[in-house]
């Protein structure tokens, strides 16, 4: 329901309880949407909560709690009809006139219908993708991409500053594995190769930067300074050096494909070179909570609720991979983040105990708890029935870059960017795809889906929803203040009454997502909203004779398409008004 009912709801209910128990009442009123609709409108189980403490029997409670509703005057042009079902629920059914007052909210508000300022002021930092420079980003990488973003933008509409950040791996073993393939393939070899390391990549991504490294072509990342390859093969610094600014370009141009657009590009190699790590090693050994054991650093983190002690600094040198993690997340915080939110795969569950117990070791005032985890299961591509599991380009996986051309029907022969309608179709379908479920479940991409124009395609089914609306406006040639007069009160269909049910909940599913920072709920709310549109289009007839019926109608499909447009532009995806 729209908010200034549900606030008013609220407060009856608070002052029915003081009054029903003779007593200040200072609990929470939850109220909830039916899960069937001809229960009405809002349900309220406060009776059967207030009973065992107030020793009272719930539904002599609950008639007390509804009596005391309907003496209230400021519930006389909200509430309809009141209900006690079961041991003690309340169904409360709105007035046509409250149902109704959604259409002119959404008409009125536009693109901020739904959005909450409850979180103004507060700031909070996402971290996502963060793929160390080593290759193209993968399918996996998508879903992070599709993911942060849409929560970035779920979390703004709740009045939250975010801070999008990108965390790159440039440093460590994989970086230096890097820096020896191109070596390698500048050299002459190839994998097969005598002489060919075991643990070196093997896409043609590797010969592609060799021999740009040859040439002396020069390369830059969107936030960093231009590199120039050398060509010298023996200088194995400047090749690492062109290596990774290669690949970061490369990345930024998965991104931009992918319409996904960061705040701040962070460098682990920074940490090192600006004393941080050092820094944060030196604040936890100085708390007692680390010891040398076989030649080892180790950190104590049982005391902080791990499974076991974890080592900080190798026997044979190095630190292991936590530890420059607690040393970027204490810059986090020391930047004014006190909210962070890490985007990550599954395989990095095991990291989390000890990066919150090096935290709590550094003592450096972090709250237990930081940050806060959102962890996501990886992708199985298929394609033709069959699962994809290597890129050609790439050598072991499938990128990003190709789920897009495929899924939007690029021409790989020609320039991806160059192609706008291909990419928009291969942009929107990957990102809604992969937000239409929960992060920690399996997801199979069906790219023979995406491409197709059908029901069972899930954003082709809410885009065309979106363009069918449009269609018969234009047709209409609708006179916006004509809609602002309608008479809201003749939508009294069953379909236009499922219509403004979805409509009213759009800002609860928006505070949802946010909260449970879960935006695959908006996802199942739009083929929600579609599905209910669909219904009343095959139902109900918009054009017809009687004039105010039919400016009614059409107010209502307007608000239909605002709401669609608006919670597609969360997740990313275009809404197109024609198809």
């Amino acid at each position: 329901m729209l908010p200034q009912h549900r606030n008013t709801l609220v407060t009856a209910f608070e002052l029915a309880a003081t009054a029903a128990l003779g007593a200040p009442f200072d609990g929470v009123v939850t109220l909830e949407k039916p899960k069937d609709a001809s229960h009405g409108d809002v349900a309220c189980n406060l009776a059967m909560q207030l009973a065992k403490p107030a020793r009272k029997n719930p539904r002599e409670l609950a008639q007390a709690l509804v009596d005391h509703l309907k003496a209230n005057p400021a519930c006389a042009g909200l509430v309809d009809a009141v209900e006690i079902a079961g041991p003690g629920f309340i169904n409360i059914r709105l007035s046509a006139q409250a149902r109704t007052a959604v259409v002119a909210e959404v008409l009125t508000q536009g693109a901020a219908f739904g959005r909450s300022e409850q979180h103004a002021g507060d700031t909070v930092l996402i971290e996502f993708v963060s793929a160390n420079p080593t290759g193209p980003l993968h399918v996996g990488h998508g879903r992070q991409a599709a993911l942060g973003d849409a929560m970035a933008s779920v979390m703004k509409t709740q009045g939250w500053n975010v801070y999008k950040e990108f965390y790159y791996n440039d440093a460590g073993v994989q970086i230096q594995t890097l820096a020896t393939s191109v070596q390698c393939r500048a050299k002459g070899l190839k994998p097969g190769d005598a002489g060919w390391p075991e643990s070196a990549y093997n896409g043609d991504y590797i010969a592609d930067i060799a021999a740009d490294f040859l040439a002396g072509k020069e390369v830059k990342a969107a936030d960093g300074a231009p590199v120039k390859g050398s060509g010298n093969v023996d200088d194995f610094e400047s090749i690492r050096a062109f290596a990774v600014a290669y690949l970061r370009a490369e990345q930024d141009l998965d991104l931009k494909a992918f319409g996904v657009q960061f705040d701040n590009f962070y460098l682990e190699s920074s940490l090192y070179t600006d004393g941080k790590v050092d820094e944060a090693v030196q604040k936890m050994v100085a708390s007692g909570k680390t010891y040398e054991q076989d030649g080892a650093l180790w950190l104590r983190s049982t005391d902080f609720g791990d499974d076991k002690d974890r080592v900080m600094r190798k026997s044979e040198g190095g630190y292991t991979y936590f530890v420059p993690d607690v040393a970027y997340h204490i810059s986090k915080f020391r930047r004014g983040f006190g909210k962070v939110i890490n985007i990550q795969g599954t395989d990095h569950h095991g990291t989390i105990a000890r990066v919150r117990a090096g935290l709590q070791a550094a003592d450096v005032g972090i709250p237990q708890g930081y940050p806060d985890y959102v962890l996501h299961k990886m992708v199985t591509v298929m394609k033709g029935g069959q699962e994809v599991k290597i890129s050609k380009r790439a050598g072991s996986y499938v990128t990003v870059r190709d789920l897009i051309c495929w899924s939007g029907g690029v021409d790989e022969t020609q320039p991806m960017l160059s192609q706008p309608e291909a990419l928009t179709k291969g942009r929107d379908a990957v990102r809604f795809f992969l937000v239409s479920r929960k992060a920690d479940t399996e997801f199979v991409f069906d790219v023979d889906l995406a491409l197709s124009q059908s029901d069972e395609n899930p954003v082709y089914y809410v885009q065309y929803a979106h363009a069918r609306i449009h269609s018969i406006l234009d047709q209409e040639g609708v006179d916006s203040g004509a809609l602002q007069s309608a008479n809201l009160g003749l939508l009294q269909a069953p379909s236009e009454a499922a219509l403004l049910r979805a409509l009213a909940s759009y800002g609860d599913v928006l505070a949802k997502s946010a909260d449970e920072l879960a935006p695959h709920h908006i996802a199942f709310y739009l083929r929600e909203l579609a599905g209910a549109f669909h219904t009343f289009y095959n139902a109900e007839r918009v054009r017809v004779d009687d004039v105010q019926l039919k400016q009614a109608r059409l107010a209502l499909l307007v608000a239909v398409a605002t709401v669609l447009a608006n919670g597609l532009a969360v997740l990313g995806v275009s809404a197109p008004k024609r198809m």
